[in-house]
């Protein structure tokens, strides 16, 4: 072989890994969606899959209708610093809402380069890739939130109507109940529609599992368990021996936050569709919980 040939060889051979290597390099550094992270291809890709199976909730223009907006300021500011991996997996795993079936990955990472080219993003040379660790890289950018102002003359706060016992009984326990639930229940599975006995009174577990799929009632399980918490720190609200809600203890205020975190990490972990996770997420629940009542359960009768 000549050796002007060798050289040319071993000159496209160094270009050749330099840019593999590069293009390995750029994919394991952290990104902006404003950096240019899909191609004009995938977007209309993306248009295609949006306009048959997601226009119906969220408008045709991505503006929303029954379900949120996917474009615009709103949107933005609730994705501001998450990895698009997050809402690619929030596709994947949860929409659409009717029962036409589960988006692919592919499908998935398609809608989102639309959703971020009608967003005004800037179009990139390389596909939005469909792996974890690719996506994990890529966030979107951070933004300015002004919180809402209220409206003159409507209070802030309500006052409340029940002590701290009956806001548990009415909507902790039976939310916590849906969650832990998921350690012998796949939410996902398909059972067949149960009649209920009018004269064997109103069972509400059945009525909540007939009206909302079975996923869809432990994000919302999970939702009210983290909301919740607020409900915990209400000024005014009584304990169930009348004294006040102790909401200026240190302790009271540690045990709300961490039920608010519980609540939220099992919204997470049903948000992925996968029963085990949620199940492993019950633990810091039950915890939240047991470290509460050990405390204040017999001090106070706050938590019965």
């Amino acid at each position: 072989m000549p050796s002007k040939f060798r050289r040319w060889v071993g000159a496209l051979v160094i270009c050749s890994l330099a840019a593999f290597f590069t293009i390995a390099l750029n994919a394991q550094q952290p990104q902006s969606v404003s950096q240019g992270v899909y191609t004009d291809a995938q977007a209309a890709r993306g248009q295609a899959v949006y306009t048959a199976r997601c226009a119906s909730c969220h408008g045709p223009a991505l503006a929303g209708r029954t379900g949120p907006a996917l474009a615009g300021d709103d949107f933005n500011g609730i994705w501001a610093r998450k990895p698009v991996l997050e809402l690619v997996l929030k596709i994947a795993n949860t929409m659409p809402k009717d029962e036409t079936g589960k988006l692919t990955r592919q499908q998935s990472a398609d809608i989102v380069a639309y959703m971020l080219k009608t967003g005004k993003y800037p179009v990139g040379q390389a596909e939005l890739q469909t792996d974890d660790a690719a996506l994990k890289q890529i966030s979107f950018p951070a933004m300015a939130i002004t919180a809402p102002k209220p409206s003159p003359g409507n209070p802030t706060m309500l006052p409340p109507i029940g002590n701290v016992a009956q806001v548990m009984r009415g909507i902790l326990f039976p939310s916590s109940n849906i969650v832990f639930t998921t350690q012998s229940v796949d939410p996902g599975a398909k059972k067949a529609v149960v009649e209920t006995d009018a004269a064997a009174g109103f069972d509400w577990l059945t009525w909540g599992g007939n009206v909302y799929k079975g996923w869809d009632l432990v994000d919302y399980a999970a939702i009210s368990v983290g909301e919740s918490a607020a409900l915990m720190m209400t000024p005014g609200r009584r304990c169930e021996n009348g004294k006040p809600v102790p909401v200026d203890d240190p302790e009271w205020k540690k045990f709300t936050l961490e039920l608010a975190e519980a609540g939220k990490a099992s919204y997470i972990a049903s948000q992925t569709r996968d029963q085990a996770k949620v199940a492993d997420s019950t633990n810091q629940l039950n915890d939240s919980c047991s470290n509460c009542h050990r405390v204040y359960r017999g001090r106070t009768h706050c938590v019965k």
